[in-house]
């Protein structure tokens, strides 16, 4: 019997040698090897934006201003049995006719390549002090170097809902201020057409089942997407931010004007809503 309670301590000792470890790896360790993926990508980052055609922006729509009508008004004369004086034209009242040019609405489009796992550009949030690489892909390989662009969503920076992931307590922990996040907090992407600046619109919390937050909207959107609570992946904590500034901004304020919303399901509703209007 004495054998039997030694072996299992033992086999305690051993247990929690390995949590231990798990513990630190999960905690420390694989903040380091974020950190140099970060760093490297960094460098290869620069070059791609360095050297990288982009595409021809692409007119999608124009506005003008009709011109003004104009019109010179003259005296009347009234009957008289003398010769008439000779008529007068008075100097026109309103200016003459002018027309503003045509104010072209452009994309300038980028779309995704087939190298998943490479870096596409930086996401920065200032008001929680982020700053890291953005690469493309939202598998679990990709996610250990930083925030994931999803591929079937739209194209960081362009029309529609570009959708990113990212760990809250692990592997740079690059999402864990998310929920400080407030009403109107700037994020910016970097990507090789430029940057743009979203404003943070709502903050809400749904289950790992509710993807419809990755549907595409009207406009241009940034969702940003964690688990939650930290250190549980029971629920996922959903940023969405508006484009506000930037090279597609124009077209997406366009768009959301013309669009009209695009509807959801009756079940397609966050378990809690921090801020922001649905």
């Amino acid at each position: 019997m004495r054998k039997v309670v030694r072996g299992l301590g033992w086999l305690l000792v051993v247990f929690a040698v390995v949590v231990a470890q798990f513990i630190v790896y999960e905690l420390w360790y694989s903040d380091v090897l974020t950190a140099r993926a970060q760093e490297a990508a960094a460098v290869e980052l620069d070059e791609i934006l360095a050297t990288s055609a982009t595409q021809p922006s692409i007119v999608v729509a124009e506005t003008s201003t009709s011109p003004q009508s104009t019109s010179a008004s003259t005296t009347t004369i009234p009957p008289t049995t003398t010769a008439p004086p000779p008529p007068t034209t008075t100097p026109p009242t309103t200016p003459p006719p002018t027309t503003k040019p045509e104010k072209e609405i452009r994309l300038y489009p980028e779309e995704w390549a087939d190298d998943v796992g490479g870096p596409i550009g930086r996401i920065s949030i200032p008001s929680v002090d982020l700053d890291v690489v953005l690469f493309a892909g939202v598998d679990t390989e990709t996610l250990k170097k930083g925030p994931g662009a999803m591929p079937s969503t739209s194209f960081p920076g362009q029309p529609g809902n570009a959708t990113i992931s990212g760990h809250r307590t692990t592997y740079g922990r690059p999402f864990h201020d998310l929920e400080e996040l407030e009403p109107g907090d700037e994020i910016l992407v970097e990507t090789a057409v430029g940057t743009h600046t979203y404003a943070v619109r709502r903050l809400f919390i749904v289950p790992p089942t509710g993807v419809w937050v990755t549907d595409e909207m009207a406009g241009g959107w940034l969702t940003l997407t964690a688990c939650h609570p930290k250190y549980s992946a029971a629920q996922r904590l959903i940023v969405q931010a508006e484009m506000v500034k930037g090279p597609n901004a124009p077209l997406a304020r366009h768009l959301s004007e013309i669009e009209p919303p695009i509807p959801r399901d009756e079940e397609d509703k966050p378990i809690e809503i921090i801020f922001g209007e649905f």
